[in-house]
């Protein structure tokens, strides 16, 4: 993908899972919810698996290690193996790998998952800021984390030692709700200090050629539920997407969305892994998807027709996205979106 502005959903003649070799899902909110597979999830991961197509599963959630991910997507009926899992916490402990020496302690702020990746990388996870670290990294440790594990990060940053960040997602989805992600508790952290971690999880580069680099993959596609951290990785990644609308990025979101955040495709869920997508055509008056016609009009976007819901919200994303150029689409939308039902 160019980092060209995209005006409008990208069409494609041929399955998704036949167009691309890998497959880097994003797994919260669009393999499972709330520890519960996702409608259609193993039935299509199944498929697009038979037909040939390397499936990876990519997470910024640094608290559960490879293994743990691999053993509960088995269980929920989509074979694993740890190889398959990339998470944050790998991709921050190689930028630390290449920053320390072997053999390094480094201090960890946070759960199991960062310190088996800084043992995979040779460095030696410590609790204290008085074991010596030469760096701190920062990762989700789960709802039961100590007020003081923040504390001992200040400590150590504060004599100068350098501060990573596995990710930096604010939010976290669990059974009962959102609740604070890590990028909460980094907030913590750097209010306290007034220091800058260098982070490495989605949409940021490290994170992106770690996939790379343990996928081998030559033609990725980035499978998201969310704008600002699975589509615009993929747009930083220089890669396509594919936003699945099961779970935070609703249609007015959609809309609204700078370049950065614009996927290649849309669809409802991982069945459109096995299908083309139909062509969003410009008509000159307006935009075409299926039966549904989308144009900008004075402060609206209108939308005409019927047909799949689906193609009307292809088509709005065409007009909205055209009419914003490089910038945020804020026409309102209200209507049209009630009456696809979104």
């Amino acid at each position: 993908m160019s980092q060209s502005v995209r005006t409008r959903p990208a069409g494609c003649g041929q399955a998704l899972s036949e167009a691309y070799d890998t497959a880097l899902l994003d797994l919260d909110g669009v393999v499972y919810a709330g520890g519960n597979a996702i409608g259609h999830a193993v039935e299509s991961l199944a498929v697009a698996r038979a037909g040939g197509m390397h499936l990876a599963y990519v997470t910024n959630n640094a608290l559960r290690t490879p293994d743990v991910v691999a053993a509960h997507l088995t269980a929920l009926g989509i074979p694993t193996v740890a190889d398959d899992v990339i998470t944050s916490a790998q991709a921050v402990a190689r930028l630390i790998s290449e920053q320390v020496p072997e053999g390094s302690r480094v201090l960890v702020i946070g759960g199991e998952g960062l310190r088996v990746a800084l043992r995979e990388r040779g460095l030696e996870p410590v609790e204290s800021a008085d074991d010596d670290p030469v760096a701190v990294v920062q990762g989700y440790g789960g709802p039961e984390m100590a007020w003081g594990r923040f504390a001992e990060a200040c400590y150590a940053i504060a004599r100068g030692l350098p501060w990573f960040a596995s990710n930096t997602d604010l939010t976290i989805p669990g059974a009962r709700g959102i609740g604070p992600g890590n990028g909460a508790a980094v907030e913590v952290v750097r209010i306290a200090t007034g220091a800058e971690p260098q982070v490495a999880g989605k949409p940021l580069p490290p994170m992106h050629r770690e996939t790379v680099l343990r996928t081998g993959a030559e033609r990725p596609l980035v499978v998201g539920d969310r704008l600002d951290t699975d589509i615009e990785g993929a747009f930083n990644g220089e890669v396509d997407s594919l936003l699945v609308l099961t779970g935070v990025t609703d249609g007015a979101q959609l809309l609204a969305a700078p370049p950065r955040h614009r996927p290649t495709y849309v669809d409802a869920d991982l069945r459109g892994m096995l299908t083309g997508q139909p062509e969003v055509a410009d008509d000159g008056d307006g935009f075409r998807c299926g039966g549904w016609r989308a144009a900008a009009r004075g402060e609206r976007l209108e939308l005409d027709g019927e047909g799949a819901a689906l193609d009307g919200l292809r088509a709005l994303c065409a007009a909205a996205w055209t009419a914003a150029g490089d910038g945020s689409c804020r026409l309102d939308s209200g209507k049209a979106l009630a009456r696809l039902g979104l």
